[in-house]
C-alpha cells in the first residue's frame, strides 16, 4: 500500500518565511511588502478586514499566486522555485471540498484520498477516522447536497487533513458558523497543533484570533501594520482604556477632542455610533476630562474604563474598526489539495 511520504518539520523551524512579498491586480496594490515569520507547531492569525490583502498573502505562500515582488519559504523551500516540494508540504482550505454533491461525505473524501495516492483500504479509513474527528460519523451516507453550511465546513477542514500536512492553511474558516460549530472547529485546530502541524488562520473575528493564535499580524490595506503576541499587542494600546458614549451625536467631534487634550491620547470614534475609545494611562485623569466636558455641555450616556480588546487594537493602528472594508482587492481563495 502506497503512502504520501512527508517531510515533518521540526519545532524549532520556521515553518513560514515571507520578506517584502507585494502582489499588484491593475492600478489596486493587494499585498504591498508583507513580511511573516511563523514558527512550526504554533497557530498565527493573520488578522484584518474584507480587502486588506489576507487572502492574496495566503494564496502567494500555497503558491496559487506568484509575486510580483519579494520571497517565501515553507520549510526552507522557496514557493516560487521549488513549489512542487511546497505543495506537498501543506493543505489549503476555503470554499467547500466536494467531488459530487450527489455523492456522500465518505465517498468524497474516499476519492480524495485515492487522488492523494492511498490505497482502498486506507482510504476507506481515513475517510471513516476523518468523519469521527470532525463529528460527521452520522451523516457519512448522506449525499453533500443535504449538509448544512456548518457540517460543509467541517468537511472541507477534514479533506484538507488527508495527507496529514506539516503546514495547514486555514481562510475564515468559521465565518458564517453558529456559536457552537465555531467552537467545536476551534477545538479541532488547537488538536491540530497538538499533534504537530502548523497553522496559519486569517480572520475577521478577533475573538478568534484571541481565542486561538500564538502570535498575530495585523494586516491593513496590503501592509502588516503590527505583529506580536496577543498580550503585547494589546499592551500598544495602554493597561486600560476609557470608553464613552456622547448623548448628542453631533457633539463626537468636539468630544473626541476634548479627550486628546486632557488625556495627552490619540482618541478614537468606534463604529459604534456616538462612542469613544481612548487608552488611558492615568486613572485621575478621568476627573479631569468629566470635568472638562461639563464645561464644553457635553452630556455622557455611558462611562467605563476597560481592559483593552484586539478590537480597540485595530481601531488605535489603523484608525478604524477590523469589520469596515479596507480595500476592494480581490481576495477569494482558490482550492489547492496539497
Amino acid at each position: 500500500m502506497e503512502h504520501l511520504q512527508r517531510t515533518r518539520p521540526n519545532n524549532g523551524d520556521w515553518a513560514v518565511e515571507a520578506h517584502g512579498l507585494i502582489k499588484k491586480f491593475g492600478e489596486n496594490q493587494a499585498v504591498d511588502g508583507v513580511d511573516l515569520n511563523v514558527r512550526a507547531g504554533t497557530i498565527y492569525g493573520l488578522l484584518g478586514p474584507n480587502g486588506a490583502g489576507k487572502t492574496t498573502t495566503i494564496r502567494m505562500l500555497a503558491t496559487l499566486l506568484r509575486p510580483d515582488a519579494g520571497s517565501a519559504h515553507i520549510f526552507g523551500h522557496d514557493v516560487v522555485k521549488e513549489s512542487p516540494i511546497v505543495r506537498q508540504l501543506i493543505g489549503v482550505t476555503g470554499q467547500y471540498a466536494s467531488v459530487d454533491e450527489s455523492l456522500s461525505a465518505t465517498e468524497n473524501l474516499v476519492i480524495f484520498s485515492r487522488l492523494l495516492g492511498l490505497g482502498r483500504a486506507e482510504s476507506k479509513r481515513k475517510a471513516a477516522e476523518l468523519l469521527e474527528e470532525f463529528g460527521l460519523t452520522e451523516a457519512a451516507r448522506r449525499p453533500l447536497k443535504n449538509f448544512s453550511g456548518g457540517m460543509r465546513r467541517r468537511l472541507d477542514l477534514a479533506a484538507s487533513l488527508i495527507a496529514q500536512p506539516p503546514l495547514i492553511f486555514l481562510d475564515e474558516p468559521t465565518t458564517g458558523l453558529d456559536p457552537r460549530t465555531r467552537n467545536q472547529m476551534w477545538e479541532t485546530i488547537r488538536r491540530l497543533v497538538n499533534t504537530g502541524s502548523t497553522v496559519l488562520l486569517t480572520t475577521q473575528y478577533l475573538q478568534e484570533a484571541d481565542e486561538l493564535a500564538d502570535r498575530i499580524a495585523v494586516i491593513d490595506r496590503g501592509i502588516v501594520v503590527a505583529e506580536g503576541t496577543v498580550d503585547e499587542l494589546k499592551g500598544s494600546v495602554g493597561s486600560s482604556s476609557l470608553h464613552l458614549r456622547i448623548q448628542n451625536s453631533l457633539e463626537i467631534e468636539t468630544a473626541r477632542h476634548t479627550v486628546e487634550q486632557v488625556l495627552k491620547a490619540k482618541a478614537n470614534v468606534s463604529s459604534e455610533g456616538g462612542k469613544i475609545i481612548a487608552p488611558l494611562a492615568d486613572a485621575d485623569k478621568v476627573t479631569d476630562l468629566l470635568i472638562a466636558l461639563r464645561e464644553r455641555g457635553i452630556h455622557l450616556t455611558e462611562l467605563s474604563v476597560q481592559k483593552p480588546t484586539l478590537d480597540e487594537v485595530f481601531l488605535t493602528i489603523t484608525g478604524h474598526g477590523a469589520e469596515e472594508g479596507a480595500s476592494s482587492a480581490p481576495d477569494k481563495l482558490e482550492e489547492v489539495r496539497g
